[in-house]
Formats: C-alpha cells, sequence, structure tokens
C-alpha cells in the first residue's frame, strides 16, 4: 500500500490506547473483543463519571454549548421520529461527548472518551434489538439537559448516573433475550 512501517504502528499505538486492539508480543495486533462482562466493569467507572460531567457541566456550560446540545436534541427528535436507529446511536454519542467536553475538565474529557468508546458497540447494539429505547433514552437526555440548563447540578448529576445505571441494565436485558 506504500505505508511505512511507522504510521502504521502509531496508528495501532492510538488504537491500543483506545481499548480497540490488543498487541500479543510476537503474534501481532488483534481487534480486541469485548464481553459483557467487561462491559459492565466499564459501566462500573462510566456510572461515577456521569455524575460528575453532571455537575461540572452545570457549572460551566456556556451559551454556546447550550445552543449546540438543543441542536443535537432537536436532531435526536427527527431520528426518534424517523426511526432511524444508526443515526440516533451516533447523536447519543455526540450528545455525552458534548456534556463531558463541557465540564472544561481536559482529563476528565480525555478520561471519559477513551472509556466510552470501548462501549459504542454494546450501546448501539441495545438500540438496534430494542428499538423503543431510542424514546426513553431521548426523554431521558431532555431531562438531562433541563437540569443542566437550569443550573440543577446536582440534578444533573443523578440524572446522568441515573441514565448510565439504566443503560446498563437495559444493555443486560437485550443480551440476555438474544438467542
Amino acid at each position: 500500500m506504500g505505508i511505512s512501517r511507522g504510521p502504521v504502528r502509531e496508528a495501532f499505538r492510538t488504537l491500543e490506547e483506545r481499548g480497540l486492539v490488543l498487541f500479543e508480543k510476537n503474534c501481532g495486533v488483534s481487534v480486541r473483543k469485548l464481553d459483557s462482562e467487561q462491559a459492565a466493569q466499564i459501566y462500573q467507572v462510566r456510572i461515577p463519571l456521569e455524575g460528575l460531567i453532571g455537575q461540572l457541566v452545570t457549572l460551566n456550560l456556556k451559551q454556546e454549548g447550550r445552543i449546540q446540545i438543543e441542536r443535537l436534541i432537536e436532531m435526536m427528535h427527527i431520528a426518534v421520529d424517523e426511526k432511524d436507529i444508526a443515526t440516533y446511536a451516533t447523536l447519543n454519542q455526540q450528545f455525552h461527548d458534548l456534556l463531558a467536553k463541557y465540564t472544561n475538565n481536559f482529563p476528565l474529557y480525555d478520561t471519559y472518551r477513551k472509556l466510552v468508546v470501548q462501549l459504542r458497540l454494546f450501546r448501539s447494539h441495545t438500540f438496534r434489538h430494542s428499538p423503543e429505547t431510542i424514546k426513553l433514552s431521548l426523554q431521558e437526555h431532555i431531562a438531562i439537559f433541563n437540569a443542566i440548563i437550569s443550573g440543577d447540578e446536582n440534578g444533573a448529576s443523578e440524572l446522568l448516573r441515573k441514565h448510565a445505571e439504566d443503560s446498563l441494565q437495559r444493555l443486560t436485558a437485550t443480551i440476555n433475550k438474544q438467542p
């Protein structure tokens, strides 16, 4: 392909940092497989992070961020109305990413992104196999956003924690009903 080894190695290192590939000595690189137990462990870390994100974004969200999140919620409404699960899953991830970004806490944002990238396939799995959950998810996002813009940092924190806990429960239920 005409690509030297250096950029390929760097790309693999980036994917390894994100938890998407594994390096095995004398075997090469393989795509990491994430099982439901590992996903649950990631959620154990994600849930308290979501609570912290709720507090900090409530304190730090500026008008520009508020407008961006409002537009995103409008697009989520459209995706739900059209039953467009793929688009909704992407917008869902963007919503949470923006909340973490607007905490204005780079170490938190960086940690959060590295953590949730590993969950992306699991999160969209729930929407694909239980499509009715996108309506519920949208309602939860709206409640979270309303708590943030009203300045209720404890409410936003609790709603985000609960949303992550419920997301894990929905994921577990979806996986358990698979043949």
